[in-house]
């Protein structure tokens, strides 16, 4: 009994009472901060100018805990220091939800292009952070009749040149690599452009990569201006191939009833 109370006491008289003030990244003060001693499991609330005080002993960690921000954990009265805390929370970065405001198109390309244009989340993070973009494509070079025969006549012969042209490689990654570019050309239109603008004049939804396709075929200068990521010139050439692609498909309608 008399080693328990001596413990006790101990225990009780090891506590200090630890006092500081918890604040944002921005130096304001954070009030309604859970301070929790993780030892003893005793917790309190900072108030309104972000000050708090609580029991504690040497080494004891104290977390600090407030909805929307990240947590902190401090050891407290080591070396037998007890002097204010000073506590920096920062703030969970929240996505915000994309907002739809349906507006009427008006006629006009320019004013056109940002109603039905798509926000691209990837450029907005890139733009942000500000990451370089990307020069190019980082994929080998089709072997050319050219670069190969010429060195040839000249004395230099280049083997995995001659080699691609005759087992088809060269051909065969020409082909892989325009397939790839179109892809990449319908997708960006399809990720900038909400489909409701297509299916509004009459193209199914199912269709509108094809149709896509079918514009660059039609007017080439709608590729150009994807190339040149300009989304008025695109939607002005669309424009153009609407009417054609469904004269096409009554026409296709039309051979299928016959």
């Amino acid at each position: 009994m008399f080693f328990f109370l001596v413990f006790i006491c101990n225990c009780l008289f090891s506590q200090q009472i630890v006092t500081g003030r918890t604040i944002d990244d921005n130096g304001e003060s954070l009030s309604a901060v859970t301070i929790i001693n993780m030892v003893t499991d005793k917790k309190v609330y900072s108030n309104s100018q972000g000050e708090f005080s609580i029991e504690a002993s040497a080494n004891d960690e104290l977390r600090f805990v407030k909805e929307d921000f990240r947590r902190v954990s401090r050891r407290v009265l080591t070396d037998g220091i007890n002097s204010p805390l000073l506590i920096t929370l920062f703030q969970i970065p929240k996505e915000i939800g994309e907002v739809k405001i349906v507006k009427k198109l008006t006629g006009d390309l320019n004013e056109d292009s940002r109603i039905v244009a798509k926000t691209d989340k990837g450029e907005l993070v890139r733009n942000a952070v500000g990451l370089p973009q990307p020069v190019g494509k980082m994929r080998e070079k089709p072997a050319e009749v050219k670069q190969v025969l010429l060195p040839i006549l000249l004395g230099n012969l280049n083997v995995q040149g001659v080699y691609d042209l005759i087992s088809g490689k060269a051909r065969r990654q020409k082909r892989l690599y325009r397939y790839d570019d179109l892809q990449e050309h319908i997708a960006w239109i399809r990720n900038r452009v909400e489909d409701e603008y297509f299916t509004k004049v009459g193209i199914p939804a199912d269709r509108i990569s094809e149709f896509i396709e079918f514009s660059f075929g039609a007017k080439p200068q709608v590729r150009t201006y994807v190339k040149a990521r300009n989304l008025s010139g695109v939607l002005l050439r669309l424009e153009e191939t609407i009417p054609l692609y469904l004269d096409r498909m009554a026409k296709g309608s039309n051979v299928k009833k016959s």
